[in-house]
């Protein structure tokens, strides 16, 4: 039986492969020339991968058509102390033997006694790498020898190396290393390699080594130039990296190049971001605005992305949709695209009432807005404990913590000015730097809040050192989505942990907004910034006193409906009324006041 993808594959081809079956191999060896024959010919034909796997008496026992993961066999527990007693020979079609991430996944995961690639070029085996597992620090990982030529390779002792490598399990406490290891790479300078660190923390992803590259012309194929991916190559070994982080947005058909190249996962910039969104959405909305983004990027990549979706590679990448990419073809991404459009219409519809509820009771409308990180949601929860009324402090935090997009739930609460104004405060997703497009497209129907404010409050941790950076970032951000023109508040966050002379520097650099200095975990400064949202937001309301006769009480529920309420007294001519109105409401019932 010919495991893996073989539609369309020629019957001749196959009953090929299936007389492999019935060749014996030296068990000293890894393969034989007949075996290999077979296998390059259906490699040159097909331009895929065939992989063999071989028990220790020398046995096939599976052939498979695609990579060393479509071969048929059973995953051992580490914790069995011992090897499944097969070795995987698999072909690359694209020349280089390099073992790749889903190599040394297969080899990991399914504790072979060895994996072989066979790098196929022009009719040949070029080259041959072989992989083993191997113990160090008791941690099951990969040791590798190659690449090497076939003749070589033929004379390999595997059986020596296999025995070694059961003996290391059997005597030490073994466990797997499933975590990834990134080396992060970029052309813009180290400042945007430390924001891709952070981002790669924000996924857990420890990183190993940072390389830059000064280039005034991105190459097509490879975004960076060949030299420095022989560099990452080495480094790839060295560290036991398994993912490379590029810091700009790839092509697929560069994913792909890198891929090849590098032997191990490869992800841009955009990728790293989507998914953390994908880890942080917790609402329904933010769910679908995630997977929106998620599937326009992928659907122009299809072609290109390969370990990013790969059922084996698992990590990141492959949260939300990704993990059902492989057998998602474009016309059901556009099925699905189109889905969650008419699922996102209906949740903007619904806040297009709440919002026009909002307006028709002339609630001044404040957002924060700013960079990842620089405490808006501290400050949103500071603010709402000091400025909200006692029945509305049940309700929910927003979730705060140090690190990058911590916050993706657009939420909204009243709070009480020192005017006794009420205005809703809304916190917002952050920005940052080269925002994926496609991520601003499908969360414009939460970031309308912004556009709909009367103020926004642009919070600036300005203990950073890119803090002005970040500043011009997010009036970029804002500019993008129409509303950079709205009436601004420059919040300097985190005061307590900031250089005074880089403060002041700031606030000479931006002197065209009004500025103040905060620090929202230590509390300081925040009835001040109450008073000066008081004061940027125009003042409708008066008070006022009605007397209104006990013919007319409909304007006493008018009243009650459209004012705040101070004082209300039965007298013997009418109801005494106390209230601060908007002007809209007064000139429905100025009639009715007390004093004219």
């Amino acid at each position: 039986m010919i495991y893996g993808n073989i539609d369309g594959v020629r019957n001749s081809l196959l009953e090929g492969l299936e007389d492999i079956y019935d060749i014996k191999i030296d068990k000293n060896t890894f393969i034989n020339e007949e075996v290999l024959d077979k296998m390059l010919k259906t490699t040159v034909a097909l331009e895929r991968e065939v992989s063999v796997a071989v028990d220790r008496r020398g046995r096939v026992v599976s052939v498979a058509i695609g990579d060393s993961t479509s071969v048929e066999v059973p995953v051992l527990d580490i914790r069995e102390r011992k090897l499944s007693g097969v070795r995987v020979i698999h072909t690359h079609p694209n020349g280089t033997s390099r073992l790749s991430a889903l190599d040394n996944s297969a080899l990991i995961r399914m504790k072979l006694d060895a994996i072989i690639a066979l790098g196929v070029q022009e009719d040949i085996i070029k080259e041959v790498t072989m992989g083993f597992c191997f113990v160090q620090d008791n941690v099951l990982q990969v040791e590798s020898y190659g690449p090497m030529t076939l003749d070589k390779a033929l004379n390999f002792n595997i059986t020596d190396k296999i025995n070694y490598s059961e003996e290391l399990i059997r005597n030490n406490e073994v466990y797997e290393d499933d975590g990834e290891r990134a080396i992060l790479v970029g052309c813009e300078g180290e400042e945007s390699l430390d924001e891709l660190e952070e981002l790669a923390k924000a996924c857990n992803i420890p990183s190993v080594e940072r390389i830059s590259q000064r280039r005034t012309k991105i190459d097509t194929a490879l975004y960076i130039g060949r030299g420095k991916v022989e560099e990452i190559g080495y480094l790839i070994q060295g560290t036991r990296a398994n993912i490379v982080i590029f810091d700009d947005e790839l092509s697929g058909s560069q994913v792909r190049n890198l891929e090849e190249a590098l032997g191990v996962k490869v992800i841009d910039r955009t990728t790293l971001i989507l998914d953390i969104f994908a880890r942080r959405a917790k609402s329904r909305e933010s769910k679908i605005q995630v997977e929106l983004a998620q599937l326009k990027y992928r659907q122009t990549r299809l072609g290109g992305l390969g370990l990013v979706l790969s059922r084996t590679g698992g990590g990141i990448g492959t949260r939300g949709p990704g993990e059902k990419k492989l057998e998602i073809d474009r016309r059901h991404i556009r099925e699905r695209i189109y889905d969650l459009n008419e699922e996102l219409s209906k949740v903007k519809r619904n806040r297009e009432t709440q919002r026009d509820r909002r307006m028709k009771q002339s609630i001044p409308q404040v957002s924060l807005v700013g960079y990842t990180n620089a405490g808006k949601s501290t400050l949103r929860n500071n603010l709402c404990d000091i400025a909200t009324s006692k029945e509305m402090i049940i309700k929910e935090k927003v979730f705060e913590a140090d690190m990058l997009f911590a916050t993706l739930d657009i939420t909204t609460r009243a709070l009480t000015l020192r005017d006794n104004r009420v205005i809703t405060l809304t916190d917002t997703v952050g920005f940052v730097r080269k925002l994926p497009h496609d991520l601003v497209e499908a969360f414009k129907s939460t970031l309308e809040e912004v556009i709909y404010s009367d103020l926004l409050v642009h919070v600036v941790d300005v203990s950073s050192e890119e803090a002005k950076e970040q500043i011009i970032a997010v009036e970029n951000v804002l500019g993008e989505l129409g509303a950079k023109d709205k009436k601004q508040i420059l919040a300097l966050n985190k005061i307590d942990l900031a250089d005074p002379l880089k403060i002041q520097e700031i606030k000479d650099e931006f002197k065209e907004y009004e500025i103040i200095e905060i620090s929202a975990k230590q509390g300081v400064n925040l009835e001040e910034l109450l008073v000066l949202i008081g004061n940027m937001i125009p003042n409708t309301l008066r008070e006022e006193e009605f007397l209104i006769p006990y013919t007319d009480q409909a304007m006493v529920a008018f009243l009650h409906r459209n004012g705040k309420i101070e004082e209300e007294e039965y007298r013997e001519d009418g109801t005494y009324i106390k209230a601060t109105i908007e002007e809209e409401a007064f000139n429905k019932c100025k009639e009715f006041l007390l004093n004219k």
